[in-house]
């Protein structure tokens, strides 16, 4: 577990369906690690959120018999807008796990994930849509990301909401037929697209379960249903602008800036969805160099909380080291330990 005065890091990745909690070494190596449920400050507020993930914490600090640590990088999903970060950083820091408690939107976190050079974009396409720009001279470019208020179309839950929509217009005839209609009633056992709608308003279907229709649409899209392939193709062009976009602000439009992509409907690598996102981001910025991550989300927050750790503590680790060694170790098998907490599932 390395030297006993070693600093540590404690690295939240929070999303909308699970938070992965790491306690690190200096050098990368992952002491241990827990699961907790969904990150919705958003929802329940701050303080309730990060109460349900300290079980896991308190697991981690427990295997290493530690109390506290150097300090806590959170880097979460729904922490939107710098007044939610500094929430959530104050429910954090009052626990008094460390004397230092960084926290950001989970973004910033994928992009670490997808490439160590210090400048670069990051496109999030997974229940919601958000991006982040990090320029050469280190100014920030974002958005508020919170939903069709604020400019964004698409991710997971609002394509799940087009795909009833337009099922249950082909239903009542107001809208062309699609094979939408039909994968949708079989998929939560109904007789009707409006059956599962309905079935959602009321509560007897759970509303969460909206994102369970992204896969049905790129389903239709490989049957060669035209409405399916609309929307997919609106999801692609969404996501190419708001990249073009940034890459624009952050003055990179002529550079070989990398272009990270990410969240379940970019990684599901659908060429449907990839390919023309892939065109229209180079028709704009021909030298960007876009991959889409591979890293597990929790590296790269555990990698941005180490370079905070380097500046506490007057050092500086090598990156590449760091993320093999975080690669290594969250590829090792581990013995899988289920809690009395009903949404933590931990492993030491």
């Amino acid at each position: 577990m390395g030297a006993v005065n070693e600093p540590r890091l404690l690295a939240f990745d929070g999303g909308n369906s699970k938070t992965d909690v790491l306690l690190v070494a200096f050098d990368g190596t992952v002491i241990a690690r827990a699961r907790s449920g969904p990150f919705a400050p958003h929802i329940i507020g701050a303080g309730p959120a990060v109460a349900k993930v300290a079980p896991a914490v308190e697991h981690v600090l427990g295997i290493a018999g530690l109390t506290r640590v150097d300090l806590v990088a959170g880097y979460l999903a729904n922490a939107d807008l710098p007044e939610e970060e500094a929430a959530i950083a104050d429910a954090i820091a009052s626990y008094g796990w460390a004397p230092g408690v960084e926290v950001y939107n989970d973004t910033f976190a994928m992009l670490r994930a997808g490439t160590d050079a210090p400048a670069g974009v990051a496109v999030v396409c997974g229940g919601g849509i958000n991006c982040v720009g990090i320029a050469r001279d280190g100014h920030h470019v974002r958005f508020p990301a919170l939903g069709r208020a604020t400019g964004d179309w698409g991710g997971g839950f609002a394509i799940g909401k087009e795909v009833l929509w337009h099922a249950s217009r082909h239903e009542d005839g107001r809208g062309p037929a699609t094979l939408l209609t039909d994968l949708a009633a079989r998929h939560f056992g109904c007789s009707s697209a409006v059956e599962v709608a309905t079935g959602m308003h009321l509560g007897t279907i759970d509303s969460d379960r909206m994102h369970e229709l992204v896969p049905l649409l790129f389903a239709a899209v490989d049957a060669g249903d035209s409405v399916a392939a609309g929307v997919v193709q609106r999801q692609a062009e969404e996501i190419a602008l708001i990249a073009t976009t940034t890459i624009r602000r952050i003055g990179a439009l002529d550079d070989p800036i990398d272009v990270v992509l990410g969240g379940g409907m970019l990684t599901s690598r659908h060429p449907a969805l990839i390919e023309p996102v892939l065109e229209r981001i180079r028709a704009v910025a021909p030298s960007a160099v876009v991959s889409i991550v591979t890293d597990a989300p929790i590296v790269g927050s555990a990698l941005l909380g180490l370079e905070h750790l380097d500046a506490l503590v007057g050092q500086r680790g090598s990156a590449p080291a760091r993320r093999e060694r975080l690669r290594a170790t969250l590829d090792t098998p581990h013995e899988v330990r289920r809690h009395d907490m009903p949404d933590l599932v931990a492993s030491a």
